[in-house]
């Protein structure tokens, strides 16, 4: 037997692993099960060197649990190791000291390098031990245990199986650990799809009984046959070919990955690249509406096939976040405990692809079935603005299949819409008017005044639509975007002011100091236009810019503003015959009305008016 001290100039080096290196002691299932996972696939690589006789056993790996013992232990029939290997990847961990162990290893990119991932077991475990034999010619089995101080043992061991049997012996404080069921949900979280099949406990079949036996019925005669249990899929639908693929393959994948999600997702994007950086991954669109809080963190990062993490905001743009799916690459570099990404160029590398194949994704969409692209923007709308409000790259592609849908339900690019209304839909500044709602219900009284005058008005329904269009004017300005109860654009109203106005100079004057005296102070920007008989008599309007702060604001953004003020413009439609009557002696009557009518039209008589305005509705309908 041979005893010593694992390199180390500190009293326990463990204390500090368990503080620093992994605040989830979960972690030390996964940490285990990917070195067995990658000494089975070292056999592989050896055989083909010629460093090892070649094998005919299938690579594999199993946890095994005995809940009496309140042990756990970790099996793979992968390279092994020596005692001159086990002496140097377990017990040379030359730190001088805990502090320069933290600051030289905590940005380490490889955590199998420093031979960390296996002393993670010490996180859940009083006792561990290394049971090895290497698949080298002539090797002998030996035993390797330690009780989670720097003095360890190694002693001969009868074993002929090659392989490493990893064995911990649970401490109290760890317990939770000798059940079954957390175990297997630990491998269904981050072994899922690892490349070597792992097995957990076992399963019953029903099989027919290979003696041909036939029961009553005369049916062939079944059997229970019980089998060790694969908890993993080693051949995940990500590292497959696409052309090997269908639709429903990746319908399955779906749902596989997210269980508790019913809906179907709109589209996928298959990535597979291996220059100048490996990446492999399957993104899915779901259904987005407007919910994009609820959708976020649902990509989940892999780095060979052992899962990471679905934190990926470091890895994709905040914008691809609302997507769902699997990116994986052993080039993301992870710290030492794999809990975050370093920084580092192929990040920034990665993340740029990712954009870029979902760019090209959209647009191959809409260039080739623009009908079925259209009838997906009501799910995906959210998101390319999103993506194009915060990511630069992405926008200058996405305007090109960028939608907006009219009032009759005809959806057209910015430059499509421009070149339709750009003769007739123009301010003084000669700029395109897209005119625009946010409800439909709301502001279908706007609506229909401007569809009477020949002009479009677009549906904009998105959370994101106020600082999405002050975006695109910014990018563009020719253009610019007024909701359609919002300011009177003033040349489009030219149609209506070449008519003759009912009112004298004198007497718009008259009218606009008794409406101000009769409304009780009320903060109004009064104006007058000719508009046609048939407009209101009155309509309240809210400046477009101060509304959109108001907007943005409500959103989390433009706080830097304070508290905007409300401001509403009143513009009185002096050919409307009640208008004409209000430069009478009676007229008091005719404007509370009309303006009642107007704030009513607009969400704005509220309270005391409100009650005020239906009681004296009432009191008129009993006087008839």
């Amino acid at each position: 037997m041979k005893a010593g001290n694992i390199s180390v100039q500190t009293e326990n080096i463990f204390p500090i692993i368990k503080k620093f290196l992994y605040s989830d002691h979960e972690i030390f299932l996964r940490e285990l099960v990917s070195n067995a996972v990658d000494a089975c696939q070292k056999v592989k690589t050896l055989e083909r060197l010629g460093e090892i006789a070649e094998t005919t056993e299938t690579p594999k790996v199993e946890v095994i649990l005995d809940s009496a013992n309140k042990t756990i232990t970790i099996r793979d029939n992968g390279i092994g190791m020596t005692e001159e290997e086990l002496d140097q990847y377990i017990n040379q961990i030359a730190f001088s000291g805990a502090e320069e162990f933290v600051s030289k290893y905590k940005d380490a990119q490889i955590i199998g390098h420093f031979g960390l991932g296996f002393y993670s077991a010490f996180m859940v475990a009083k006792e561990v031990k290394i049971q090895t034999l290497s698949h080298k010619k002539d090797a002998k089995a030996i035993e390797w245990t330690c009780d989670g101080s720097p003095a360890f043992t190694i002693a001969p061991l009868e074993k002929t199986t090659k392989g490493t049997d990893i064995i911990l012996y649970l401490a109290d404080d760890s317990l939770e650990f000798n059940e079954e069921h957390r175990l297997k949900e630990i491998l269904d979280k981050y072994c899922r799809f690892m490349p070597v099949e792992i097995y957990m406990g076992i399963e019953t079949k029903w099989e027919e009984d290979p003696s041909g036996e036939k029961d009553d019925k005369g049916n062939p005669k079944k059997i229970e046959v019980q089998y060790p249990r694969v908890i993993n899929s080693t051949t995940p639908l990500w590292v497959k070919k696409p052309s090997d693929l269908k639709d429903e393959d990746y319908t399955s994948f779906y749902h596989e990955l997210y269980p508790m999600t019913f809906e179907e997702p709109l589209f996928h994007i298959h990535i597979n690249v291996d220059y100048p950086f490996n990446l492999t991954g399957i993104l899915f669109f779901p259904k987005l509406k407007n919910q994009m809080e609820v959708q976020k963190n649902k990509v989940q990062l892999y780095c060979n096939q052992v899962f990471i993490t679905d934190e990926v905001k470091n890895i994709l743009p905040d914008f691809l976040t609302l997507l769902h799916g699997v990116v994986d690459s052993p080039d993301i570099p992870l710290n030492v405990s794999r809990s975050y990404l370093q920084a580092d160029g192929n990040v920034k590398k990665i993340s740029s692809h990712i954009t870029k194949k979902v760019a090209d994704k959209l647009q191959s969409m809409f260039n080739n079935d623009r009908a079925d692209f259209e009838s997906k923007w009501e799910d995906i709308g959210v998101f390319i603005q999103y993506g194009i409000l915060t990511d630069e790259k992405f926008a200058e592609k996405a305007m090109n299949f960028t939608l907006f849908r009219n009032t009759n339900n005809e959806s057209k690019t910015v430059e499509e819409w421009k070149e339709k209304i750009g003769t007739t839909q123009k301010d003084k500044n000669d700029k395109v008017v897209i005119l625009y709602a946010t409800d439909e219900n709301q502001q279908h009284s706007a609506i229909e005044m401007a569809k009477n005058r020949g002009w479009e008005v677009m549906v904009l329904t998105s959370p994101l639509t106020a600082p999405f269009l002050s975006h695109i004017e910014s990018k563009h300005n020719d253009i610019t975007f007024k909701r359609v109860d919002s300011d009177v654009p003033e040349k489009l109203i030219e149609q209506d002011n070449n008519q003759n106005s009912a009112l004298s100079e004198d007497e718009k004057t008259a009218v606009k100091t008794a409406l101000e005296s009769w409304v009780d102070g009320k903060k109004f920007n009064i104006q007058f236009e000719n508009m046609s008989p048939q407009d209101p008599p009155m309509i309240i309007t809210e400046n477009e810019f101060m509304r959109r702060m108001k907007e943005q604001q409500a959103l989390g953004g433009g706080g830097f503003f304070g508290n905007l003020p409300e401001s509403y413009q009143l513009t009185l439609n002096t050919n409307h015959p009640a208008v004409y009557k209000m430069k009478e002696a009676s007229g008091e009557s005719i404007a509370k009305e009309a303006l009642a009518l107007a704030q009513l039209s607009k969400g704005l008589l509220k309270g005391s008016e409100l009650s005020a305005f239906l009681q004296n509705a009432y009191q008129r309908l009993n006087n008839q």
